[in-house]
């Protein structure tokens, strides 16, 4: 209980700050209001603006500084023994906070019977998010080496904590926290952005948190993509993750991505996705995503 007042102190603590940073009256990018085609990123796997991945520092929503912004979202991932389903919302307040909600279910499919679990036994949690723009913007600082920075908060609550607590997690909820750096190239068309996250995740908390052979670490996560035209982008990335469970090894994740923004209230995402090992080793498989909003 105090762990949880504790984090429920953090998440409140980010939004006195935002809005006390957040200006009065700001410029926006164009008089119809929001921001450039891209520029909040998609709805990443956990519900925070970034890539399929990782979160960027980018606010989610084409919303100014004087502007809401907001978006729904649906994403699938199919790998070879496995299905995880997210869906989600978040708002991009004033290009300076953003607030997510995810829900997640991984479907076991023939795994699960072969685990004892019945076939197409499914975890679910829910991911509650925060983040705070910091200094920088990615877009309209072309004339500065500084990135945009923000920091986040994702905070997870399994729903079968008993199942995994079996064999060697220890809780079935926890927080991660993360400071991620974006940085926008306009005359090159291209987006860089470093994450660092403290996770006790595994498997991003589809199997629960903490485990026989640790409880949390560092982890680092990155992103690139190229703005093929003004309404796709190409690009890859990855994701490092703690290794604490000692049923089975957990790998870096990895993607190669296509985003389509035909306006912007609307934007799919398809990627080739490579998981490495989740119980089972070698899921590979496609990621797709649908996400809508303005």
């Amino acid at each position: 209980m105090i762990q949880l007042f504790a984090r429920v102190g953090v998440i409140a603590a980010l939004f006195a700050a935002a809005v006390q940073a957040t200006p009065v009256a700001a410029q926006t990018v164009n008089s119809t209001g929001g921001r450039l085609l891209l520029t909040g990123g998609v709805s990443q796997i956990e519900g925070a603006g970034g890539g399929g991945l990782t979160p960027w520092a980018l606010i989610g929503g084409y919303g100014s500084r004087d502007q809401i912004g907001a978006n729904a979202f649906y994403t699938r991932v199919d790998v070879d023994d496995y299905a995880l389903d997210t869906y989600g919302a978040m708002v991009g307040l004033y290009d300076r906070v953003e607030l997510s909600y995810a829900r997640q279910s991984f479907d076991t499919q023939d795994v699960g019977a072969a685990l004892g679990l019945g076939r197409g036994f499914e975890f679910e949690q829910d991911i509650y998010g925060a983040k705070l723009r910091l200094i920088g913007d990615a877009v309209l600082d072309q004339d500065r080496w500084l990135p945009q920075i923000a920091i986040g908060v994702q905070h997870k609550r399994n729903h079968q904590g008993d199942v995994v607590r079996a064999v060697g997690a220890k809780d079935d909820s926890g927080t991660d926290f993360y400071l991620a750096a974006t940085k926008i190239y306009l005359d090159q068309s291209l987006l860089l952005n470093a994450t660092l996250r403290y996770t006790e995740a595994n498997q991003i908390g589809i199997l629960d948190f903490g485990g026989d052979q640790g409880s949390g670490s560092f982890e680092f996560e990155g992103s690139a993509a190229y703005l093929l035209t003004r309404q796709l982008a190409l690009g890859a990335e990855f994701r490092s993750k703690p290794d604490q469970l000692g049923i089975a090894d957990e790998d870096l994740w990895w993607d190669i991505f296509l985003a389509w923004a035909p306006n912007r209230h609307v934007s799919v995402t398809l990627a080739y996705v490579d998981l490495g090992n989740v119980v089972v080793a070698d899921q590979s498989g496609t990621y797709l995503s649908v996400q809508v909003g303005f």
